[in-house]
């Protein structure tokens, strides 16, 4: 059973920085593409971040680049979204995804195999 639990949320001002985890089981972590969405109140989720299996390549959403950075280490199943300079629009709930086949261009354009069930982020204003 494959399971993507998310952690690392919480509550920072507008101009902070978070990391969130994501740990993995249930498959062979290093041949899956990873990558981690948002959805905020009232909103459609929207792709923030995506890795390659073996962390060589990363994707940011426009919004995000320069910002955030995608991570992570196939020792310990898990990914890891560094957020610097944090907005009070960027509030919402971040998902872990995971792809079961595919490359990290799968997920870019929305192809997930599993999710987490996400971790709320708050940034006041």
């Amino acid at each position: 059973q494959v399971q993507l639990v998310e952690s690392g949320g919480g509550l920072v001002q507008a101009g902070g920085s978070l990391r969130l985890s994501c740990v993995t089981s249930g498959v062979v972590f290093g041949t899956r593409a990873m990558g981690w969405f948002r959805q905020a109140p009232g909103k459609e989720r929207e792709f923030v971040a995506a890795i390659s299996r073996n962390g060589g390549s990363s994707y940011y959403a426009d919004s995000v680049k320069g910002r955030f950075t995608i991570s992570r280490d196939n020792a310990r199943n898990t990914i890891y979204l560094q957020m610097n300079s944090l907005k009070a629009e960027e509030t919402a709930v971040y998902y872990c995804a995971l792809h079961s086949w595919g490359t990290a261009d799968s997920i870019v354009a929305g192809a997930v195999s599993y999710w987490g069930k996400g971790t709320l982020v708050t940034v006041s204003s």
